[in-house]
């Protein structure tokens, strides 16, 4: 299989968070990013509106990607409790720049949720979309990425980059071979990758899973799943 291009992003700041299955108020954290949670953040960058549900559609549909953790170190997990009486006139920031009000009642009581978060993780991430051809291109995605229509945060508001996302282009046969090549390592480095896309077998894999990170737009709500690999990605043998 010959190389193909794949756009190199930079995931990078204080807090990151990449979604999970929610269940009531405990918000966990994947370790890697959501196939939603990416097609949120380009829509973002396009200046789309959550209303904007078939162009989501399509492009998750479309979008192929792997990822891999930069750094690795024990208790970087960060759990945020919140407390919170909202009033029926209380309104909050939007990346738009205007407040957004709320339509339902008051609440009676403390409105409790729990966070996860990433602290200080940086994280690339090899994408590419199949088929090429359709709307967006993948280099209308990169043009938006390195100048939003809004901006960008990664998987939560609070979750601001600390520095540019847009990082140019690699090539790879898959997006393991991507990923390898996306920037220089010296050690084996924890990687995700899709199924089809790269080996499925030890050293490099460890296991191979289905997630449940397919959203239905229209529905607002995940209702669709993908198989991955989890495993490690080596530094690149110098030629001889």
């Amino acid at each position: 299989m010959p190389n193909r291009p794949w756009l190199h992003l930079l995931l990078e700041g204080p807090l990151l968070a990449f979604g999970g299955v929610r269940v009531d108020q405990f918000g966990p954290t994947r370790d890697f990013p959501a196939a939603s949670m990416l097609v949120g953040l380009i829509g973002n960058a396009l200046g789309w509106d959550r209303s904007d549900c078939e162009a989501h559609q399509r492009l998750q549909g479309r979008l192929v990607f792997g990822a891999r953790r930069e750094r690795e170190f024990v208790g970087n997990l960060l759990v945020d409790f919140q407390n919170a009486k909202l009033g029926r006139y209380e309104r909050g920031w939007t990346t738009s720049g205007v407040p957004v009000g709320r339509d339902g009642a008051s609440y009676k009581s403390v409105h409790r949720r729990e966070r996860h978060y990433h602290m200080d993780l940086a994280l690339r991430i090899v994408l590419r979309l199949e088929p090429g051809e359709g709307d967006p291109s993948i280099e209308e995605i990169a043009k938006a990425i390195e100048r939003p229509a809004r901006p960008l945060y990664i998987g939560r508001k609070p979750c601001l980059p600390t520095g540019r996302i847009m990082q140019g282009w690699v090539a790879g046969k898959d997006a393991f071979s991507a990923l390898v090549a996306a920037a220089p390592f010296e050690t084996p480095l924890r990687a995700v990758w899709p199924e089809g896309s790269g080996p499925v077998t030890a050293p490099f894999a460890d296991q191979v899973n289905r997630l449940t990170d397919v959203k239905n737009w229209s529905a607002g709500v995940h209702a669709g799943s993908r198989t991955v690999v989890e495993g490690w990605v080596h530094p690149a043998r110098p030629q001889s």
